[in-house]
């Protein structure tokens, strides 16, 4: 596998001025807004599902087949897209295009007339969500300062979900059914999702201020790849391959943990809906605050050691659902141990977007993520569903325990990649510089 010391067709900018600044934290609120607002679709579903159940009448199956056909065409459409991207060298007009599209499908769900109607449309805005994340973070990526990036892509992909999609989604979404009915909230999702569109267009640019566009060949582009990196190029890299198999197994970790533990505090411990309800708070005060403070760390104290260690933390919490029966005990407990979804970034964007050459952004993003969505958000779910009918629903906190430990023993195998640590161990003093994307190791 690739080993080697600097990304390939990384080309160095000048240090940054009050334009680049500018562009960095204005293109952060725009792709922060965006991927939360996608997150907050992606988690109606779960909070809608009792009033569409009410007048459609689904089944446990049905409702499980919507969330899993989401979660599959998420996962292709992240895979193609950002190979697409990477070809065309193009990602501004395609975020755009999938930000209305998700928002439209959206939108119809809240028209249709039975099940099948409501799959359709699901799934269709899933092969639009699905695009969102590995174009922004592949943008955000370039635009930021080496000792931000970290804090960046964590704030995009971690606090975003976690503040629109854990804390506001449940809070907005069963009001908004309780007083106008469930239809009304799939309705009212394309204002906003327009509107950031329409902010997008105006304000994100292919390439920012002060980083040197990539070049590509006149060799390139008569053999019409303009200047990509291919698939098997991109998974020689050991980083690559790694992030992968950990991909599935942290969001073995999250959707099972997430899914099952709600039941879990009804039906095993005897929870209240009420009771139930602040420790699933808890779970979303823990996305946002993990979520950016995790990458912050690991751009002083590297990626693989912050892996290692918060990974390790986050075994403890789906035991801490089983073991702990005070809620007033387990909600701190998982406030302190639901760690995973800041690593999430590390794994699914930011080491990825640090190994391989800025050609290949889109096209690594898109893997990860597609093939770590398929296995943990598709098949991981299913085989715990059936694990905890056959064993008892313990089984499926074991499994999402099971999913961290196995991360633990793959980042021990990552090679770093923060400029910072990388700098020290050179022994450079210099302060950092902004590069496209970060070294390779």
């Amino acid at each position: 596998m690739t080993d080697s010391r600097t990304r390939p067709g990384v080309d160095l900018a000048p240090p940054r001025d009050a334009e680049a600044l500018r562009y960095e934290n204005r293109l952060l609120l725009v792709l922060f807004l965006s991927f939360g607002f996608v997150f907050f679709d992606r988690q109606a579903l779960a909070f809608l599902a009792p009033f569409i159940d009410d007048e459609f009448g689904l089944s446990h199956t049905e409702l499980g087949v919507l969330s899993g056909a989401l979660a599959f065409t998420w996962a292709l459409s992240g895979m193609v897209i950002g190979r697409v991207s990477d070809r065309l060298g193009r990602r501004k007009p395609l975020l755009i295009g999938a930000v209305v599209l998700f928002s439209v499908f959206s939108a119809v769900g809240g028209l249709m007339a039975g099940f099948v109607g409501l799959l359709a449309a699901r799934a269709l805005m899933g092969v639009a969500e699905g695009a969102v994340l590995p174009l922004s973070q592949s943008l955000m990526v370039e635009a930021s300062q080496e000792h931000r990036r970290g804090l960046n892509m964590g704030l995009l992909q971690g606090s975003a979900a976690g503040l629109l999609g854990g804390i506001a989604a449940p809070l907005v979404v069963v009001w908004v059914a309780e007083q106008f009915g469930w239809r009304t909230v799939l309705l009212l999702t394309i204002v906003p999702g327009l509107l950031i569109a329409v902010w997008m267009a105006k304000w994100v640019r292919e390439t920012p201020p002060g980083v040197v566009p990539a070049v590509r060949g006149p060799a390139a582009q008569e053999s019409g790849a303009a200047g990509t990196t291919s698939v098997r190029e991109v998974v020689r890299h050991r980083n690559i391959v790694l992030c992968t198999l950990a991909a599935c197994c942290y969001l073995t970790w999250f959707v099972v943990l997430i899914t099952f533990t709600p039941v879990y505090l009804e039906d095993v411990k005897g929870y209240s809906s009420g009771t139930m309800s602040g420790v699933m708070t808890c779970f979303g005060v823990a996305w946002v605050l993990w979520g950016f403070l995790i990458p912050a760390i690991s751009d002083r104290i590297g990626r693989r050691t912050t892996m290692v260690v918060f990974t390790s933390i986050a075994v403890l919490c789906p035991l801490a659902v089983v073991f702990i029966s005070h809620p007033l005990v387990l909600g701190p407990a998982i406030v302190l141990s639901y760690t995973g979804l800041g690593c999430f970034t590390l794994i699914m964007a930011t080491i990825p977007a640090e190994t391989v050459s800025r050609t290949a952004l889109a096209t690594s993003l898109g893997l990860v993520m597609g093939v770590g969505e398929l296995t943990g958000g598709v098949i991981a779910p299913l085989a715990a569903g059936w694990a905890s009918d056959t064993w008892g629903l313990e089984t499926a906190m074991y499994i999402a325990a099971g999913g961290a430990i196995l991360v633990v023993l793959l980042s021990l195998g990552l090679r770093e990649t923060a400029p910072r640590v990388l700098q020290r161990r050179a022994g450079r003093t210099t302060p950092p510089t902004t590069t496209t994307a970060g070294a390779s190791t």
